[in-house]
């Protein structure tokens, strides 16, 4: 099996996996690599499978990733996906144990994944990383788990910033959502749920985290996506017209 790695040298001829097929999200495809080109100078990594698929890994140091965490010299491993006739091949744990590699070799203390108490979209699957060797360090609110694997066992465990593990964040009388580039789907779904909402009489508000500094305020852990409505943690996953609709309908 092939990988590759992506480079600035590379990147504009590489495919990134996630919505490589997808017309509507062309804009958030974009910004996403932008996003990506600025990342891998700083130490990100981005490495997929030598096809035209949905099988990667992205990771980078702690220090720079948008995980909202208390870490100093840790991995954090951003967005890891296999998909369809890809799985179980192997390329999942060879993916992972390439991650693995590189940040010992990097002298890193460990590595760090946001996983949640069971199976949910968008999000990696605990299972996969206990089998791994990880362990959950830290939960927050609702369902979200901080997950280590520690080469270092002198080093303290790392700890999710305060303010994200509450699931609240100010109540605007409607929704706000917080998210950031590091999905290609962002700039669709934000913007069909704003007029969705505009639609229905509902206050929507967006606030985009293009910074690590504002990902250490974010009110959840979870920064490529969290709907609030009126100061309450929703969901993490990306939702359908329909599925937003009734969301709505709910909520009201």
């Amino acid at each position: 099996m092939n990988f590759i790695t992506l480079t600035k040298d590379n990147i504009d001829d590489e495919h990134i996996c996630c919505a490589f097929s997808d017309k509507k999200s062309i804009d958030g495809y974009k910004a996403k690599k932008d996003w990506l080109k600025d990342q891998i100078d700083k130490g990100y990594v981005f490495t997929k499978l030598d096809e035209r698929a949905k099988v990667f890994i992205e990771y980078g140091p702690s220090e720079i990733t948008y995980l909202p965490v208390n870490a100093p010299n840790y991995m954090v491993i951003n967005c890891f996906w296999v998909s369809g006739k890809y799985k179980k091949h192997g390329y999942g744990k060879t993916l992972l144990e390439k991650c693995i590699e590189d940040s010992k070799s990097k002298g890193k203390d460990g590595v760090l994944v946001l996983c949640s108490d069971k199976k949910r979209p968008f999000m990696s699957d605990k299972k996969f990383f206990l089998k791994a060797g990880f362990q959950v360090v830290d939960n927050a609110q609702p369902y979200f788990e901080l997950m280590l694997l520690k080469f270092n066992a002198e080093s303290g465990n790392p700890t999710f910033i305060e303010s994200s593990k509450l699931g609240k964040c100010d109540d605007n009388g409607g929704f706000k959502v917080y998210y950031s580039n590091q999905c290609p789907y962002m700039n669709y779904y934000i913007d069909l749920q704003s007029k969705i909402a505009e639609e229905l009489g509902i206050k929507y508000e967006s606030s985009i985290i293009d910074s690590k500094e504002k990902s250490l305020k974010n009110p959840s852990p979870f920064t490529i996506y969290s709907l609030f409505y009126k100061g309450e943690f929703i969901t993490q996953e990306l939702s359908s017209e329909k599925k937003f609709r009734t969301i709505c309908d709910e909520l009201k």
